[in-house]
């Protein structure tokens, strides 16, 4: 059965986002866009609630003209190629999407899983990664703690009624500044 890999940006203080809804503050040096694309290369299909997928699709389909850096001039032509899908359950097409899953997300989700083919990457976001680890869909999370502490914005786990297990299974530090660590369910 494939994976679902959750890789996530996080501050210190433990929010994926500013409180103004910024991410201006993750710094993608070589070491952690060697990470990224690693964990790209176990995937054939990226997965995005609405949020995180209006911000990609603003910005991916024409990256190079927006930046020079060296993960978004790799990137790029690799995340157009890719089969992606997104939940929501206000958006019904997209362009740039493959599919749009608008309901019954533990069933679509587990018949992804079951599909051939190499892992699933989902991207960012909360609610999204919330609904899916309620189910027990994730398999794996990754979690990118970068040096900065914003002070408010969306955390990276929401509030939940029960406790959620996790074992770290490897951590690492890369560009001598990002702590990425990984963890499974126990």
């Amino acid at each position: 059965m494939r994976k679902i890999i959750f890789w996530v940006h996080t501050s210190i203080d433990g929010h994926i986002d500013g409180p103004k809804g910024e991410f201006d503050w993750p710094v993608m040096g070589e070491e952690l866009s060697a990470y990224s694309e690693a964990l790209a290369d176990r995937c054939d299909t990226f997965l995005y609630g609405r949020g995180v997928w209006e911000g990609m699709a603003a910005f991916w389909p024409d990256a190079e003209s927006m930046s020079e850096h060296p993960h978004v001039l790799k990137f790029a032509p690799r995340w157009r190629r890719t089969p992606k899908i997104v939940f929501s359950r206000t958006l019904k097409e997209t362009a740039w999407a493959t599919r749009v899953i608008t309901d019954d997300l533990a069933g679509q989700v587990t018949d992804l899983k079951r599909r051939h083919g190499k892992d699933l990457l989902l991207t960012g976001g909360s609610s999204l990664a919330a609904s899916l680890t309620e189910h027990g869909l994730i398999d794996e999370y990754h979690i990118a703690v970068h040096p900065v502490v914003l002070g408010g914005g969306r955390p990276l786990f929401v509030p939940r009624d029960e406790r959620l297990g996790l074992r770290l299974t490897a951590s690492r530090t890369c560009d001598s500044q990002v702590v990425i660590m990984r963890y499974e369910h126990l």
